[in-house]
């Protein structure tokens, strides 16, 4: 599994970063995490709020800091 955490380096964009990283290590995942900060890939994604979360480069949230539950729940999809 691809995780992206897309965003400019703003503190919700860090927060869900690391929630992201966390939820993967609960949920014992093999998953990449990364987190993309190159506006113009960010753009690409068509995403126009920040932060974005994308898995296996599907957008699947934009806009919103998601809380843990709510990672564990996309992830688990």
């Amino acid at each position: 599994m691809e995780i992206k955490v897309l965003g400019t380096g703003c503190a919700g964009c860090k927060a869900l970063y690391e929630t992201v990283k966390q939820a993967v290590a609960e949920l014992g995942l093999d998953a990449n995490v990364t987190k993309e900060e190159d506006i113009m890939k960010i753009m690409s994604y068509n995403v126009m709020k920040l932060p974005g979360l994308v898995i296996d480069e599907k957008v699947i949230s934009s806009g919103k800091k998601l809380s843990l539950a709510e990672v564990k729940d996309l992830l688990a999809k």
